[in-house]
């Protein structure tokens, strides 16, 4: 197997973007676009992989959050000014042994995948030429370069098209088309390189204008014209995304996940979803994200960067780091943001919003309560509309509540407090000191009724 050396060109803002953030930045499920063909390549065994970017270094805290592994090297080459393609793979050329197949590759092509990039290598290898262009058959090739072939197969030149007289009928006709992505042999490349010239209208440096002086230049047509799609504004950014977003649901349905409605589902790249695991319409399952096996996603839920065991629950609910251990189940209209810990057995029923607290195996917090900064012990019950204060203006305090603690319907617990194992709280109370254990804590003012009260208002009226 052959470990390219692969380039990949991000170095354009994309002023079409209309936006602050570097074109190649902008997020395509869950992961910049740039680190799409970065992966790949790790994929398709590359030994090197270089991204030129720009003097501003925008990609570097990136790149430094990708784990290569198996030896590879991921690294950063700065073009100092613009002045074009050419110039771009100059930054690079340092990083390019003679003995290299150099794969080009560009940080906007976030769909390519490990297995064009193999058949490629491939390809040129297979070719014995010293360059391979990267071509696909497109039913309406218009405003591609057309690819011109000589008689044994080569490519004799490529024909821009972008302007009326740039080709003739004949060439219009054709309808292979240059995907700008190349394969290389190493030593030539760089020799050409250095030989190129900027004597054009816009005086920069272009790659294509290595090819003439190269022995032999091959082409290898890529069958799935998706994979080469390119961004230069958000309209391509929808149309990639919906692409990529498309592929990860399939792999996972091949996986063994059920999706009811695939088209309304939202799955980032780097979420894990366990075999029989159901995912029902209208979810989003966003950054680090792991569910278990033989799990419900109820409708319309979101989990952000949280963690499932098996066969858990949840119900049309939001989850913001959170961690919900096996068979508990959460909603509907829960809300557990981070720090949330649901141990196993375990519910957060209707309109209940933890926060940063533990609660006990098989607990539950069935319904209208707040649950913040506390730590809950197994076989609890919270009843109705409980609250933890766990707030003083100053810092946060902890609540503590023991096993098999039954608290009556809107007891509110002022941290910090304590309250033992197999106690009890009654209805209304506001609990601010610590209930021993197996005691019932009661913290309400006596009821007094005042007789008459409606005539008396009747006639004062």
């Amino acid at each position: 197997m052959t470990h390219p050396t692969v380039v990949i060109m991000a170095a354009g803002q994309g002023t079409r973007m209309r936006s602050r953030v570097p074109k190649v930045l902008h997020p395509v499920c869950g992961r910049e676009m740039v680190l799409w063909p970065v992966h790949a390549a790790l994929a398709a065994g590359a030994r090197r992989v270089v991204v030129v970017g720009g003097p501003d270094r925008a990609l570097a805290d990136v790149l430094e959050g990708v784990a290569a592994g198996g030896g590879a090297e991921v690294a950063l080459a700065v073009q100092e000014r613009p002045l074009g393609t050419g110039d771009a793979m100059r930054s690079a050329a340092d990083h390019i042994g003679a003995g290299d197949t150099v794969v080009v590759l560009s940080g906007d092509v976030p769909l390519i995948t490990a297995e064009a990039i193999e058949g490629l290598v491939a390809a040129h290898e297979q070719a014995g030429a010293q360059a391979t262009m990267a071509t696909m058959v497109l039913d309406d090739p218009a405003g591609y370069g057309r690819v011109v072939r000589a008689a044994d197969g080569s490519v004799e030149r490529v024909v821009e098209t972008k302007a009326p007289g740039d080709a003739t009928a004949a060439e219009l006709a054709i309808r292979e088309v240059n995907t700008g992505v190349y394969a290389f042999s190493g030593g030539p490349l760089v020799e050409q390189l250095a030989a190129l010239s900027n004597d054009n209208a816009q005086r920069e440096y272009y790659l294509p204008d290595v090819l003439p002086a190269l022995h032999r230049v091959a082409a290898h047509v890529i069958g799935d014209p998706t994979v080469m799609l390119g961004v230069n504004d958000r309209v391509d950014l929808a149309r990639v995304t919906e692409i990529a977003q498309r592929r990860i649901v399939e792999e996972h349905a091949r996986g063994g996940v059920t999706f009811i409605a695939p088209a309304t589902t939202v799955i980032d790249v780097g979420v894990q979803i366990g075999a029989d695991t159901t995912v029902e319409p209208g979810c989003s399952l966003r950054g680090r994200t792991v569910v278990g096996e033989r799990c419900t996603v109820g409708a319309h839920s979101t989990l952000l960067d949280s963690r499932l065991g098996d066969e858990v629950v949840v119900r049309h609910s939001h989850l913001d780091g959170a961690e919900v251990r096996s068979g508990a189940s959460v909603g509907p209209f829960a809300y557990l943001r981070p720090g949330a810990l649901l141990r196993d057995g375990a519910k957060a029923g209707t309109f209940v919003e933890i926060k940063n607290s533990d609660i006990g195996e098989g607990t539950k917090v069935p319904h209208l309560s707040y649950i913040g900064d506390a730590d809950i012990g197994p076989g609890t019950n919270i009843g109705a509309s409980n609250v933890t204060a766990n707030y003083d203006g100053v810092r946060k305090h902890r609540t503590t509540i023991g096993a098999g603690v039954k608290s009556s319907v809107d007891t509110t617990f002022v941290a910090p407090v304590t309250v033992g194992d197999g106690a009890f709280t009654a209805a209304g109370s506001v609990i601010v000191s610590d209930v021993p254990p197996r005691a019932l804590g009661v913290a309400r003012s006596r009821q007094t009724n005042i007789e008459g009260y409606a005539d008396r208002r009747r006639a004062d009226g």
